[in-house]
């Protein structure tokens, strides 16, 4: 991977959540750099994106030739992240 592509959604989800939450997405995402079809993220269902859990967290986001697009980041048991992904795209 060469290209980090975060979206102003992800970004401002991120900001006011506490250090230890901040870093283990951060981490996660930045492992998505180095491998992006990870053995524990899956393939969504009529798009043509992955997502990737962390924790409470879920991470979608799409690989493109050599660049990394992470779309949102919301929380696992809350369908609002669905509500937003169809808003996006």
């Amino acid at each position: 991977m060469k290209r980090l592509n975060v979206t102003n959604d992800s970004l401002n989800f991120l900001a006011p959540l506490p250090a230890k939450q901040y870093r283990q997405l951060v981490d996660t995402i930045f492992r998505l750099l180095k491998t992006p079809e990870p053995h524990d993220s899956s393939q969504l269902k009529g798009y043509a994106l992955r997502r990737v859990d962390c924790g409470e967290y879920r991470i979608i986001y799409r690989v493109q030739d050599e660049d990394l697009f992470v779309l949102l980041i919301g929380k696992r048991n809350d369908a609002e992240i669905y509500k937003k992904l169809g808003r996006t795209l």
